[in-house]
């Protein structure tokens, strides 16, 4: 019998492939000399060793609040933050710049994530700003990114959902102005969007309607912090309002011509625009280019008569397209949500 023997390095590689464990703690005696404990989320991104190939780093996080700023660069994919706390406020990610005082929109952000494959579990992003003007808590630019028990807390562009296929489920998201934007194929599923001031939940970006990018919102809910405004008397102008002016929010406004968001399974709140979707700005032309589109959704904000005309009140086969499954799967034939079963 003839024996045929692999070398020895691969074997050994082989056998000892797996999951790269690295630990936060600004109390653990880490530094960044350590190759596994680190007093920083920044450092364990910096000095973590790789994982092979088709492993991940898993960053677990000391709770605490990190008053730090965050880059996952393109060259690391397969990061995944773990909040070793009770829940995802235990563990604080924050920091405070604003558009006005850092430069621009885009230098903002608390966090920014371009490697492929981010995850990230029960912790939480902050824009601490306030109501300044644009101020981001995290900007995604990753393909295949998990978001499962997060909270994403700003005012103004809180979340950057910019590229790639991302899921978010179970997650928390609070703003008030076009607080989640970007060109993302993004599925937002059993969440929390939480409105805390007058405007737009979302603000999509999608330059063409080829694109395969758009926001869904499915099986989540709306909230706000929002005093019930009394419905416009007749004649007035209503639903055909900008959201803020009424003191409501909408569910959203076409950043670029081509925006996409889809609202199914949702419930919705009172203070809702009864107009759903908006344009950009006052005076713009209707209908836009955008495609926006409501399915079965609930809540005293579930007024489908009341909608602009240019909105889309999908079939059940239309709105299968927006499961998340589907939506997300790619060429690739990537299950999102397989992905986030994996997470804790």
């Amino acid at each position: 019998m003839r024996l045929f023997l692999l070398p020895l390095a691969l074997c050994a590689t082989s056998a000892l492939a797996q999951d790269v464990h690295v630990k936060v703690d600004p109390n653990g005696g880490g530094s960044i000399a350590s190759t596994d404990n680190f007093p920083t989320i920044q450092n364990a991104l910096d000095h973590h060793p790789f994982a092979p190939p088709g492993y991940r780093v898993v960053i677990s996080i000391a709770p605490g609040v990190y008053h730090e700023r965050i880059v996952v660069t393109q060259n690391h994919s397969d990061i995944t933050l773990i909040g070793l706390g009770r829940s995802p406020e235990d563990v604080v990610i924050t920091n405070s710049l604003n558009a006005k005082t850092a430069g621009g929109t885009y230098v903002t952000e608390t966090a920014e994530i371009n490697g492929t494959a981010f995850e990230a579990d029960n912790l939480t992003f902050e824009n601490a700003a306030g109501n300044t003007g644009q101020a981001v808590a995290i900007a995604v630019r990753s393909d295949r990114a998990v978001f499962k028990h997060v909270r994403f807390l700003g005012h103004q562009d809180t979340l950057f959902a910019d590229y790639g296929r991302q899921y978010y489920v179970d997650s928390y998201i609070e703003g008030g102005v076009d607080f989640i934007f970007g060109n993302a194929a993004a599925v937002f599923d059993r969440c929390e969007i939480h409105a805390n001031g007058p405007g737009y939940l979302t603000a999509q970006s999608r330059t063409d309607d080829k694109q395969s990018t758009g926001y869904v919102i499915t099986h989540s809910r709306v909230t706000t912090s929002l005093e019930a405004t009394p419905p416009p008397a007749a004649g007035e102008a209503g639903a055909a309002s900008t959201a803020a002016a009424k003191n409501m929010t909408a569910l959203g406004r076409p950043w670029r011509p081509f925006s996409r968001v889809v609202v199914m399974h949702t419930e919705l709140p009172a203070q809702l625009n009864p107009a759903g979707y908006t344009v950009w700005k006052r005076g713009d032309a209707e209908p836009p280019q955008a495609y926006y589109a409501e399915y079965q959704n609930s809540g005293d904000g579930w007024q489908p008569e009341k909608r602009v005309s240019w909105e889309h009140m999908l079939t059940a086969k239309e709105a299968a397209a927006f499961e998340p499954r589907v939506f997300l799967r790619g060429s690739d034939k990537w299950d999102a949500v397989a992905a986030a079963a994996k997470l804790p």
